[in-house]
């Protein structure tokens, strides 16, 4: 088999690898935990004093959804805890998904361009073109 060949098994080979492990991740949300120390404006209590790092923490789970910040209080325990390990999870999902990306991306950089096959001299797919004129496209320059 020809050295560009080879590669090309070897990087089909990591992205099904990759897809298998994508295949195997558990429950998992978008976010970051934050611990939240606050004062609770008695005069009289501990907090008051300078130097105290007021009470807590208390566990937030916090995320942005259209475009706005939104925060969830934790419960410590099993429900922290849960959380924790979706928050985990939603990092490990990422990570296999920019690994499949830079894989496939190789993959599309070392696969050779046969006329007539996609990627080839095959004409623009649909949505390939702006303004509808019905004409081949006039890129140029080198392939991306």
């Amino acid at each position: 088999m020809p050295e560009g060949a080879d590669e090309l098994a070897e990087l089909e080979r990591r992205r099904e690898e990759l897809y298998r492990e994508l295949g195997q991740v558990g429950d998992f949300r978008r976010g970051s935990l934050t611990a939240v120390r606050r004062k609770c404006g008695k005069p009289n209590c501990a907090c008051a004093s300078p130097g105290h790092r007021g009470h807590g923490p208390q566990w937030n789970l916090t995320r942005t959804v259209e475009g706005r910040t939104r925060a969830v209080h934790l419960k410590p325990g099993p429900e922290l805890e849960k959380a924790r390990r979706e928050v985990a999870e939603h990092e490990r999902f990422r990570g296999l998904v920019s690994q499949v990306t830079e894989v496939n991306e190789a993959i599309c950089q070392a696969r050779p361009v046969v006329p007539g096959q996609a990627g080839g001299d095959a004409p623009p797919g649909p949505g390939g073109e702006k303004g509808g004129s019905g004409r081949p496209s006039r890129r140029r320059g080198p392939p991306i």
